[in-house]
């Protein structure tokens, strides 16, 4: 595997592939590879979900350099097996609940099978035609699943384009919105322009804004709240753009979100839409996630008012069974996305193109090259149906209702934010206070009594311990200043028992075992360094069975019973001290 050097004489001995597409090779190597990921999946469970290795684990088992003669894969396959699957987390595994999923499916990975063995690139009709089609009618499908305005589908002037990830797609919408404005006040106003989001809005539009060369002082993250579940109130947002007005800024870009990466809070796109139309902001709505469950009617509504928006966007390969990468951004203006970014050298100049007939994705997007993507969604459609499509969602939404109701039955925990769709936020309370009380529909406890810090800490070695286990992996937020441990349910393999066993064995089974007993040790570590820190005496530790236990040796020459006495008196005052912060 690899060789460090290598000279005209090994050269001249070793054996070339002359064929590198020779379609016997490609049959037997093909039907290997598909033996291989079929076992990956038969065996995932019993593979630990978070990845245990080291940092820079893999540099001191490969080679320093490229093998010179070929490798046959049967030993590259030995070497995946033995040195790349430990370094994997397993997204798709059935216990993996951390973040949102990369759902598979044998229709979405078999279509990107198809896409790569054609291996065409796409960037206008003339150079695969099919790849641009496909597309054009797959976004009309989907759009139409969605129950999209018209105005969005290419059969009413709008239109729907694939691209990589929602990040991207975020950015050629904004880029879009930034030169309509531009043309509009002049380029002149470039450093007055300004972005608009949530506090609970998704990183990727401030990295767009950023690359966009919009002003890092003109991006407004609204705050939110518990009163609206920590969604945008269409209120803050028209005082924050009204503001920024009476400033002589100029507002022209707005991204609400449905379903939150935290909490799956909704931006109610109706209300906010009313807002921006009055300052001709322009609003792309990030549904990256939970867009899919809209094509169930009981999810519709959470997208309602989109008929005012720009452009939509939803994340296939997250909640779609779609492998990734399939981003699908629809637009009411195509023409400001191609006004933008088209490019036009003469290498790309075609007959079609001078048409006007045909749509040229190339100029939709970042990127001249593109991948034909159309293909494993369209797969997906055809394989599954709508009907499937529905109730393989369904099923995770109903997953997590189960898990939801195991929370709230057990008076250890809360469930922190509304549960929307599969993802449920939910922390552990501190003993010395199990009462709850709700706002809002917003689960809260009386922080008074408690210090937030420690209770966040708390949770944190709570969920540290979950994904050390290995058995299930979750993963953390912090909103409004809270520590929540997040279980998103959606990979596609998972069933009602993991989730149950995920809940039993390793949330509820770590609290008590586990972190409670790392608790009162570190609650006694820090009682003896503070009676040590005092001056007055000195004590030592010890470590039995996993106790951290506190030492008091008696044996000096000068000790009387009045120093004894007296240390136990400094013990009591340190303690007392330290557990009325907890």
């Amino acid at each position: 595997m690899g060789s460090l050097t290598f000279g005209k004489d090994q050269e001249k001995n070793s054996h070339f592939v002359t064929n590198p597409l020779d379609p016997k090779e490609f049959r037997r190597q093909g039907h290997m590879i598909i033996d291989f990921i079929a076992d990956y999946y038969e065996n995932i469970e019993s593979y630990q979900v978070l990845s245990q290795v080291e940092p820079n684990y893999l540099r001191n088992l490969l080679p320093e350099s490229a093998p010179f003669s070929p490798e046959s894969i049967e030993t590259i396959l030995q070497d995946v097996q033995k040195y790349i699957i430990p370094g994997i987390t397993h997204w798709q595994s059935p216990n993996y609940f951390a973040y949102f999923p990369s759902s598979s499916s044998i229709a979405g990975f078999l279509g990107e099978v198809l896409s790569t063995g054609f291996n065409v690139v796409g960037f206008n009709w003339m150079s695969s035609p099919a790849a641009t089609e496909l597309e054009c009618i797959v976004m009309d499908w989907l759009g139409e699943m969605l129950k999209l305005p018209k105005s969005f589908l290419f059969s009413g002037n709008g239109g729907g384009v694939l691209q990589g990830t929602t990040c991207e797609a975020i950015l050629c919408t904004l880029t879009a919105a930034r030169d309509q404005m531009l043309s509009q006040v002049g380029r002149e106003k470039m450093e007055k322009l300004v972005v608009y989001g949530s506090d609970q809005t998704h990183s990727a539009i401030q990295k767009a804004a950023k690359i966009a060369g919009i002003n890092p002082m003109n991006f407004r993250a609204v705050k939110t709240t518990k009163s609206t579940s920590f969604g945008l109130c269409p209120k803050s947002l028209r005082d924050a753009v009204q503001a920024d007005v009476q400033a002589g800024l100029v507002p022209f870009f707005l991204c609400a979100t449905v379903g939150t990466t935290s909490t799956n809070a909704i931006d109610p796109i109706g209300p906010l839409c009313e807002v921006a139309k009055d300052y001709s902001i322009w609003v792309h709505v990030d549904a990256a996630y939970a867009g899919s469950a809209c094509i169930c009617p009981e999810f519709r509504h959470f997208i309602d008012g989109i008929e005012g928006a720009n452009s939509f966007t939803l994340n296939a390969h997250k909640w779609f069974f779609t492998t990734l990468d399939c981003c699908c951004l629809w637009v009411k203006d195509p023409y400001a996305l191609i006004k933008s970014l088209s490019t036009n050298s003469a290498y790309l100049r075609n007959k079609a193109t001078d048409s006007k007939q045909v749509v040229d994705y190339k100029d939709w997007q970042i990127t001249l090259s593109r991948r034909f993507r159309a293909m494993k969604l369209w797969l997906v459609l055809r394989s599954y149906g709508v009907a499937n499509l529905r109730c393989f969602l369904r099923s995770h939404v109903k997953m997590a209702k189960l898990f939801e109701e195991l929370v709230r039955l057990d008076n250890r925990f809360e469930v922190v934010a509304p549960r929307n769709f599969a993802l449920v936020c939910f922390r552990v309370l501190p003993k010395p206070n199990f009462k709850k009380v709700y706002e809002n529909g917003v689960a809260n406890h009386d922080e008074k009594a408690l210090d937030l810090e420690r209770v966040n800490e708390l949770n944190q070695k709570l969920l540290d311990s979950i994904n050390r286990s290995g058995h299930v992996y979750m993963s953390p937020t912090v909103v409004d200043g809270v520590y929540i441990i997040r279980c998103a349910i959606g990979a596609t393999l998972t069933e009602e028992r993991h989730v149950i066993m995920a809940w039993k064995n390793d949330v509820a089974n770590h609290d008590e075992k586990a972190l409670d007993l790392e608790r009162v040790n570190e609650l006694n570590q820090k009682l003896l360094d503070s009676i040590n820190r005092s001056g007055h005496v000195y004590m030592s530790p010890t470590v039995v069975d996993g106790v951290f236990i506190i030492r008091c040796a008696i044996g000096a020459t000068l000790t009387e019973e009045r120093h004894v006495i007296m240390a136990w008196k400094v013990v009591q005052e340190h303690a007392d001290a330290l557990l009325s912060r907890y």
